[in-house]
């Protein structure tokens, strides 16, 4: 007897942010799929799956209680301590209810370390008000049973309308210097390619901790003139900023749960993209 896939009722949070919309608009077609929003707007009034949330007002419970979300996908941004509150109720409803949780990430989760690049099973130690914010998330994620959560680290993420892209538009535009890290290696990552590698952990009901950036290293000044390059063929002024005098990596590489080949990226893929 074939067996029938499940078709999960999933929740972001975070949907009318840059990532949380592109996610939303991958798995809605597939999945009975909800979204919270925080600023009003009749796109979103319209939309009878989305739920107006603020993270310092509101209690997560009741859109919790509302949708009964199988899975629980965390693109939140906003204030650290409302967020954290979020994250303590949400992880008390999915041990209740063994609901899973992908948690947005970040490469941060480890800036403490400069020497090297950072593995999934790495310990994590960072230096920023961010980074330590992440790794207090995904710590208390991490208690909850295994099967239950997934941690997605992301490096830099890219794509035509990201905020990081349209600020360099901008500043082309208005003949601003464009900030660069001569001394920063990385790697990165494309907007559309992470909607798909969630899809694929969502569909594949995969868990664990996954660094969904390019299997490549760039430095970030090179990467940055890369895109500049393919944006204008006009001069545009270039401001180095110089935080150490050695090289320091912030990468999250993928070692220990790689994704299928056609569902990993390299960071020249990323500049085609943004080229087209």
């Amino acid at each position: 007897m074939k067996k029938v896939r499940k078709k999960y009722t999933i929740l972001i949070l975070g949907a009318s942010g840059y990532l949380g919309q592109a996610l939303y608009k991958e798995l809605g077609p597939y999945f009975r799929t909800y979204g919270t929003y925080r600023t009003s707007t009749r796109e979103f009034e319209r939309n009878h799956q989305f739920f107006q949330y603020s993270v310092e007002e509101d209690d997560i419970y009741e859109i919790l209680e509302a949708c009964s979300p199988d899975i629980v996908i965390s693109a939140l941004r906003g204030n650290f301590n409302g967020q954290t509150i979020a994250h303590q109720h949400l992880t008390e409803y999915a041990k209740e209810n063994a609901t899973k949780i992908l948690f947005l990430s970040s490469a941060n989760a480890f800036d403490a370390y400069s020497k090297y690049p950072s593995y999934e099973l790495d310990k994590t130690l960072s230096n920023s008000i961010y980074g330590h914010f992440k790794i207090k998330i995904e710590n208390m994620l991490l208690r909850l049973p295994k099967k239950q959560v997934a941690i997605l680290r992301l490096p830099m993420v890219f794509g035509a309308n990201s905020p990081r892209v349209k600020e360099i538009k901008s500043q082309i535009k208005e003949k601003q210097p464009v900030e660069i890290f001569p001394n920063l290696i990385m790697n990165v990552t494309l907007d559309k390619k992470v909607t798909q590698q969630v899809h694929y952990i969502v569909n594949r009901n995969k868990y664990g901790i996954y660094h969904l950036g390019s299997t490549d290293l760039v430095h970030h000044d090179e990467f940055i003139k890369d895109i500049i390059t393919s944006l204008t063929n006009k001069n545009t002024p270039l401001k180095l900023v110089y935080t150490t005098n050695e090289d320091r990596y912030l990468a999250v590489l993928p070692k220990y749960n790689r994704l299928p080949k056609h569902l990993q990226i390299t960071s020249q893929s990323v500049i085609e993209e943004l080229s087209k």
